[in-house]
């Protein structure tokens, strides 16, 4: 990316997102959004390394009044628990955290799940600025303010809205990606497409192999797309009471799956790439749209290399289970995220058990 961009989120809590290399490095904008006298920087394992210590230094080169403390989880989605929560919590108190002091996300999708749900109990909630790491937390989990941790039980059953102060992409930390990660990332890009830009999911199909091999100007045209569509939907519908369920397409099956392997198998961008498939098919059984359809997707993400069939050892029944405590079910029955063909995903309530049953068979 030759130039950075930025998109203006609206709403309630107006925030921008800053997309471009450099930005873990440039003191000015680390420190713009930062209101108070302490930092708890929180990282896992493996990005720390690589960058915690930069962004400390940065930011008391430009506040050097600033005490900066970090909080360090073990990386993986074990981690996003009630306990990770307590330890950043007891992290806060450690450093002394006043009302106007920061919670500093450095990582992917969990660190910013987890980081920004301590910001938001700390003091009934404090300031929180993303720096996603990861392709999908910078399209996905960083955007919007949903934090949350998991249980047993399920995905992201604890959990809280709180739209960062800030979110900065630093696209240069895609360079140490792995691939694995890569790819999950490009599962929640290609869902901006099959929910509300079916030109989009074919830029993407055209473009799999620059964006594979991480071409700056691939993966800004990727990230600042998929911003785009998820800010503007986030700003009409920031607490997910109507428009905003559409970015959980493929998410009810994508979290049963991560759940029915004790999140210890498919990732959550290969989860959700999975539940997208399953989520093409039971709207085709049902008869919103076109097999077709399903095949074009289902073709996109096998480009990202990508799994798109259900794994083996998880059986359908168990998984319907936990389909019925998915955050998105409601008294009345299972609800799915579905489309009318890409590019036009809708709600749909009350599905019959049965035919997601066959769906899941079937895969």
């Amino acid at each position: 990316m030759s130039a950075r961009q930025r998109i203006e989120v609206g709403g309630h809590a107006p925030y921008a997102i800053t997309i471009g290399p450099g930005l873990l490095a440039d003191r000015e904008a680390l420190a713009a959004p930062l209101r108070g006298r302490h930092v708890l920087l929180a990282s896992d394992s493996h990005v720390a390394p690589l960058y915690a210590d930069g962004v400390s230094d940065a930011l008391l080169a430009a506040r050097p009044g600033v005490r900066v403390d970090s909080f360090v989880l073990p990386a993986g989605e074990a981690s996003k628990t009630l306990a990770g929560f307590g330890a950043a919590i007891d992290a806060l108190a450690a450093l002394g955290a006043t009302r106007d002091a920061c919670v500093y996300a450095l990582g992917g999708g969990v660190v910013g799940d987890l980081a920004g749900f301590a910001a938001a109990c700390w003091m009934r909630g404090i300031d929180c600025v993303q720096l996603p790491t990861s392709l999908l937390a910078m399209v996905d989990s960083s955007v919007g303010g949903k934090t949350a941790v998991d249980l047993p039980q399920g995905k992201n059953l604890v959990g809280a809205f709180h739209p960062p102060r800030a979110v900065l992409a630093d696209t240069s930390t895609l360079r140490t990606l792995p691939d694995r990660e890569l790819r999950a990332g490009l599962a929640e890009v290609a869902k901006y497409g099959a929910i509300v830009d079916a030109g989009f999911l074919d830029w993407l199909a055209a473009h799999a192999s620059g964006l594979l091999e991480r071409e700056d100007a691939a993966l800004a045209e990727a990230i600042a797309r998929s911003c785009a569509h998820k800010a503007a939907i986030v700003e009409r519908d920031p607490f997910e009471h109507g428009e905003r369920a559409l970015l959980n397409f493929g998410h009810t099956f994508g979290h049963a799956i991560e759940a029915g392997q004790a999140f210890d198998g498919l990732n959550h961008g290969e989860a959700v790439a999975v539940g997208m498939v399953l989520a093409a098919r039971l709207s085709a059984r049902l008869g919103h749209a076109t097999d077709a359809d399903a095949d074009r997707l289902q073709a996109v993400l096998e480009r990202f290399g990508l799994p798109v069939a259900l794994p083996r050892g998880l059986a359908p029944d168990a998984l319907l289970a936990r389909m019925r405590l998915d955050k998105k079910a409601q008294a009345g029955g299972l609800r799915f995220v579905l489309w009318s063909g890409i590019g036009r995903a809708r709600v749909v309530a009350d599905v019959p058990e049965a035919e997601v049953l066959a769906v899941l068979r079937a895969a």
